[in-house]
């Protein structure tokens, strides 16, 4: 036995042998490492397949480089999501308070991307001591997030109160006590504080009457188990305890017009300390593995210090820098990338999220016959969509895309000019829409700092053209229909004021046009506005 085995272990060596000897030259090339090679890491040295350590160490630097640029894309939206709670308490919004802009939001806040044509209105929830009651007003369009950008359910004309109103009840992580058996709007979220976004749309040109529907109407406060909600039934199962109505109390709306804060993250180290910000405030689950790993990777971990050192502080600037200039080229100059975010052939008009949808990964469901017809997943994050969206936009809705004629609202973003130049402040421009318009309820267009990317600001305060003539007057159509605008330091001869948008000569920008209630001919391209053309 032992011979047969000896034997047996002979013939086994020598057939693996045989094969190493049948392996080619150019095979073992392949896999081994060379003496020294040049990279975008620089030059790598190896002694017989053993890195140096210096080599090691540029491999360790470029790791933690490339980990940190993924936390700043991937993770932007958090510092996001954080940056707008702290804006609201520049201006003394504690969680349940309603931040609302009774006179529109103009150029003195920064906000990323808003609008002046609707009346804004937030509030931060904290749902960490247990589920909290929304009273939702008629007329809005909103959404509810947590703080990582994540749906958590629609409001308003896109949720499911359709636009009437209603009771939402909104639960945290932590919650496992009784809920009702109905009377609610029941949505969850992964986090312990969440933000409300609405807006809702001016009534004949006038805010006021939109004001004084939310002020009246609007009640935000903790929801009381057995409550309403819950039926002698329930209690009888021994699941609740039946309890009477809770005191409502007087919602505080705070007035944000014409007021200066700032809701958007830095660019630079700061980035870090503020995503390590949320990591800590938030559940560690509340976030996907994938993520968590990225920034366990450069130290931010939930529950444990961040402390940088030097090094590490160089790299995260460093990161922040390549990051911010990520999410700049993937706006400004997509189509050397994702041609397929224009949208229409050859322009320059485009928008990322006709490529993965709201949740970045498959495109937005056709809608036919009355009837969505959704796509098949693809099971790809859009990841480039995503970074490309969350670095100059906020907020996130299945609502926000949508191809139903008549409802919601469209957007279509202008980074260049025709001949796909940036846009330059000391310039005369000037775009085209043609008859018939795609907007059922109105249009707009508004212009936006390339550096905050929020409203730019000019004297002129509202950096707004449209249909509307309120917050500055309506624009004005030509004799054969079509409406021109113009953008400029200074109002064109012969211009009306409302075809006039006004730029700073010191600065860059650049425009979203707005299609509110969309028609048709904008889904089926059909109608299709110019490019924005240089004029002088």
């Amino acid at each position: 036995m032992i011979y047969r085995t000896l034997l047996s272990g002979f013939a086994l060596a020598l057939a693996a042998s045989s094969a190493l000897a049948d392996v080619s030259t150019k095979t073992v090339e392949s896999l081994s490492a060379p003496e020294t090679i040049e990279t975008q890491a620089g030059k790598l040295d190896f002694r017989n397949g053993a890195p140096t350590e210096e080599t090691a160490q540029k491999v360790y630097d470029t790791l933690d480089f490339t980990n940190a640029l993924n936390v700043y894309n991937n993770s932007f939206r958090g510092a996001s999501a954080l940056a707008i709670v702290k804006g609201v308490e520049e201006v003394g919004a504690k969680p349940g308070d309603v931040v609302i802009f009774s006179e529109l939001m103009d150029a003195s806040s920064l906000f990323l991307t808003a609008n002046a044509d609707t009346v804004y209105y937030f509030t931060t929830l904290d749902l960490s001591k247990g589920p909290v009651v929304i009273e939702q007003p008629s007329g809005a369009l909103g959404t509810i997030n947590d703080m990582w950008f994540s749906w958590v359910v629609d409001i308003g004309n896109p949720g499911p109160d359709r636009g009437l109103g209603g009771k939402y009840l909104i639960v945290g992580p932590d919650y496992d006590g009784p809920l009702p058996e109905g009377g609610y709007f029941v949505a969850r979220a992964k986090t312990n504080l969440a933000l409300y976004a609405a807006r809702a749309f001016l009534v004949d040109n006038d805010p006021k009457p939109t004001v004084e529907n939310i002020k009246r109407t609007m009640k935000i406060y903790p929801y009381e188990p057995g409550s309403f909600g819950s039926s002698m039934a329930q209690a009888l199962e021994g699941t609740v305890r039946i309890a009477g109505e809770p005191k409502i109390p007087e919602t505080k709306f705070i007035e944000a017009s014409d007021r200066a804060f700032n809701t958007i993250p830095p660019s630079d180290f700061g980035f870090f300390e503020m995503i390590n910000e949320n990591v800590q405030n938030e559940p560690a689950t509340s976030y996907d593995v994938e993520l968590a790993g990225q920034l366990a990777a450069i130290g931010i971990v939930h529950g444990k210090p961040f402390n940088p050192d030097d090094r590490m502080k160089k790299i995260l600037s460093d990161a922040a820098a390549v990051g911010q200039a990520t999410g700049r080229a993937l706006n400004w100059r997509f189509a050397m990338k994702h041609p397929e975010w224009a949208y229409y052939e050859g322009s320059h008009w485009g928008n990322m999220l006709w490529e993965g949808g709201a949740f970045f990964e498959t495109p937005p469901p056709a809608f036919k016959e009355g009837k969505f017809e959704p796509l098949p997943p693809t099971g790809a994050r859009t990841l480039d969509s995503r970074t490309a969206f969350y670095y100059a936009y906020t907020l996130d809705s299945p609502g926000m895309i949508m191809n139903i004629p008549g409802v919601g609202s469209q957007y279509l973003m202008g980074f260049l000019d025709a001949e796909g130049e940036s846009f330059d402040g000391a310039k005369t421009y000037k775009v085209t829409l043609p008859k018939g318009i795609p907007a059922k309820a109105f249009w707009s267009f508004t212009l936006y700092d390339n550096q905050t990317r929020s409203m730019l600001q000019t004297p002129q305060k509202y950096p707004r053209a449209g249909s509307q003539s309120y917050p500055s007057p309506a624009a004005e159509a030509d004799k054969d229909g079509a409406t021109t605008v113009y953008f400029a330091p200074t109002q064109p001869e012969g211009v009306a004021r409302g075809n006039w948008i006004q730029t700073d000569p010191k600065k860059g920008w650049f425009t979203i046009l707005r299609l509110y209630s969309p028609l048709p001919s904008f889904f089926d391209k059909s109608w299709r506005l110019s490019e924005v053309e240089l004029v002088k």
